[in-house]
């Protein structure tokens, strides 16, 4: 039975093996196109398919006027979890962020899920950027509901005195709020076409989604997020304190 696979898939899958033999090595130019195409029997548009399917799974770089290359790796860093966030390389920790805060954003459905409340009821929104030595490291999207921080002074998480840059335990102790308990949920995605233009990265790369949620001593959420980071660069690794395996 004929194989149903795409020629530009299978052609790329022979790359890839071809590179992974050592035919080609790290910043080595590849035959030409029209040379390769010749070799697999195919037209020049199927191979460059494939060549440009490689170059999103950032195996291959081509460069403009010279031909396609064997890319170098990309670094693959650690990013240290724990129930005060993201620890990073002291040479890469965030230095600078962007943010912007939406007020009386209903919420959608999976988001008022998390947090307890009716879809459609108002929440605060606000988009972070998160940034080392101008590069961007994560992106955070998080939701708040107005009925906890509505009328009072942290309402816009980062357009106050009190609560800009703060996160959300002191910012919450501020009003008298004591959050005692987060929980996050890690899961495999795929870049959106936004995420990939924010993080410098490919649209369809792999990133990791962090879905955190903020708890109250009643039990209450009081915040939940969607923390967005690239596989590409970084191993996310959990660290708890002993005193939660006793």
């Amino acid at each position: 039975m004929p194989s149903q696979e795409p020629p530009y898939q299978r052609i790329a899958e022979d790359l890839r093996r071809r590179i992974a033999a050592g035919e080609w090595s790290v910043g080595e130019r590849l035959p030409s196109r029209a040379r390769l195409a010749q070799d697999y029997g195919v037209g020049p548009n199927v191979l460059q398919r494939a060549q440009e399917l490689l170059i999103e799974q950032h195996l291959l770089e081509g460069r403009a006027g010279s031909g396609t290359y064997v890319r170098q790796p990309p670094e693959q860093r650690t990013m240290v979890r724990s129930r005060l966030g993201s620890s990073f390389p002291d040479e890469l920790k965030p230095d600078s962020y962007d943010s912007h805060s939406f007020a009386r954003e209903p919420a959608p459905e999976h988001i008022a899920e998390r947090l307890g409340i009716a879809p459609g009821e108002p929440t605060v929104r606000t988009r972070y950027e998160f940034f080392a030595d101008r590069r961007p490291v994560q992106l955070a999207d998080s939701w708040e509901p107005m009925a906890i921080t509505r009328g009072q002074p942290v309402l816009l998480p980062e357009r106050n005195p009190i609560g800009a840059g703060r996160g959300v335990l002191k910012r919450m102790d501020s009003i008298g709020v004591r959050v005692v308990r987060v929980v996050e949920r890690p899961r495999p995605a795929r870049a959106t076409v936004e995420q990939a233009l924010l993080l410098g990265i490919s649209a369809g790369d792999l990133v990791t989604v962090i879905e955190r949620t903020h708890y109250d001593d009643a039990g209450r959420a009081v915040e939940t997020a969607d923390l967005v980071v690239p596989d590409s660069r970084w191993e996310i690794v959990y660290e708890l304190p002993v005193g939660e395996f006793s």
